[in-house]
């Protein structure tokens, strides 16, 4: 039986910021013994995997957090110094991890840590216990170096497509897999290359002006999120930027010049420089997590969408705000800007598809109702594409208002556009990958995306 709808579409967002994850946590990497061990490369890995979820600012089990340095090294309810650098013993958190007692040894009601990861924290404490990172008050998968992210040789099964993209010949689909992108022809399907060493789960996938570097945003639900910047051609990550303790949604690049603006999940939509990495911008406006972004077509506006039920307008020059607007009920989970930034459309939890001035935030026209939860939204300036939770994706004719479903099995999760090629690409939960005709909504392909 199918959960109920509300059920499902809890389940839609948990996949869309999740993944499966590895059976407990990893041995560090080894470090030379003629240098003492590195915090941020070798402890901080096993603390993130093996001891935050239960030690950070939401849940302090027993009054201890270990989120970042600082607190790593302030005692806990029970007043025990937790590191004792140089010293026998070295600290209660030695001790908890390291007990044969199962009512004492941390993490609780796991496998203990492997003994590597023991030694390797017992190693770093016997030299000093000290911090190699930039801020000891940064959150400890900020203070980590970029993990490399290998994906899996083949897969059982088709995992949930979360993002797709055209290269900009529209000759390859790109689709997001398992810590990759599996690179398919887009006229018949066949899988051309795998570019991996990105995050868990992808959740955007954009080819920046140059043609040759991919922007891919995703993640790990709370601990790590980031935009990697690929190689097209030679698969290298060129350089990690966004870096966040949770999942990244979304980017996009600002027409006409080379900004990245990225939505994320702690409510803040922050504008980068690609070729630095440096943060340009950040705007704190949102309540809640910014689900999606877009660019006017002159570069002049960017709008971002919000689980706060509300989608902003800024200008993109200054970061001031435009304009809000409020008419959705529900999370909005897309957004897109007329090629002038004057009107946009939106959608998202509440199953509309809903225009507005971005001037004023005012709406225009009437709504347009889908068939389930919109979850993603693509727009070829005449028309809105939305994947949404009536197994179909809409296609909405922003001029008339009137809609046709292209079906899929089941819930689509992504969409793209490529209007020089006249085709739209969408993928769905079950690990389809569907390719139609703009013109008509003529189902020109379909095939699972797994290796």
């Amino acid at each position: 039986m199918h959960p109920s709808r509300a059920t499902r579409l809890s389940c839609v967002w948990v996949i869309l910021a999740t993944g499966v994850h590895a059976a407990g946590p990893p041995s560090p990497p080894s470090s030379p013994s003629s240098s003492p061990p590195s915090f941020k490369e070798t402890v901080a890995p096993v603390l993130v995997d093996a001891c935050i979820a239960c030690h950070n600012a939401k849940k302090a089990e027993g009054g201890y957090r270990l989120d970042t340095f600082d607190r790593l090294r302030t005692p806990g309810d029970s007043g025990e110094p937790p590191l004792v650098a140089g010293a026998d013993p070295a600290g209660e958190l030695l001790r908890r991890i390291g007990s044969d007692d199962p009512d004492e040894r941390m993490p609780p009601e796991s496998p203990p840590l492997p003994p590597a990861a023991i030694a390797a924290v017992r190693a770093w404490v016997a030299a000093g216990a000290a911090f190699d990172g930039t801020a000891p008050a940064e959150p400890l998968a900020m203070v980590m170096p970029p993990r490399m992210q290998a994906a899996p040789a083949t897969y059982p099964q088709p995992v949930p497509v979360t993002a797709v993209a055209f290269s900009p010949d529209g000759a390859r689909l790109l689709v997001g897999g398992y810590h990759e992108l599996l690179v398919f022809d887009a006229a018949d399907g066949r899988l051309i290359a795998r570019l991996g060493n990105v995050g868990q789960r992808v959740m955007a996938i954009r080819f920046l002006a140059d043609g040759r570097t991919i922007a891919v945003a995703g993640g790990e639900p709370g601990r790590e999120g980031d935009v990697r910047l690929l190689d097209a051609e030679t698969a290298a990550v060129k350089r990690v930027i966004a870096r966040s303790t949770d999942v990244v949604f979304d980017v996009a690049q600002r027409p006409g010049g080379d900004e990245l603006a990225v939505a994320g999940s702690d409510g803040v939509l922050r504008v980068f420089d690609p070729a630095s990495g440096s943060e340009l911008r950040a705007i704190s406006s949102h309540g809640d997590w910014v689900t999606a972004v877009a660019w006017s077509d002159d570069g002049a506006r960017l709008a971002s969408a919000s689980r706060d039920r509300t989608v902003k307008v800024f200008d993109a020059a200054s970061g001031e705000l435009v304009s809000t607007f409020s008419g959705h009920t529900a999370a909005v989970r897309g957004v897109a800007l007329a090629a002038d930034g004057k009107r946009g459309c939106s959608t998202g939890d509440d199953r509309k598809v809903l225009q507005w001035n971005a001037d004023d935030g005012k709406a225009i026209g009437a709504a347009v109702t889908l068939g389930g939860e919109g979850l993603r939204l693509a727009s070829d300036g005449t028309k809105a594409f939305i994947a949404n939770g009536g197994r179909a994706v809409a296609a909405v004719d922003l001029a008339r208002g009137s809609s046709v479903s292209l079906s899929h099995t089941d819930w689509p999760l992504c969409v793209a556009v490529h209007p020089a090629t006249g085709r739209l690409a969408s993928g769905s939960i079950d690990g389809e990958v569907r390719v139609f005709t703009l013109a008509d909504g003529t189902l020109v392909k379909a095939w699972p995306a797994k290796p």
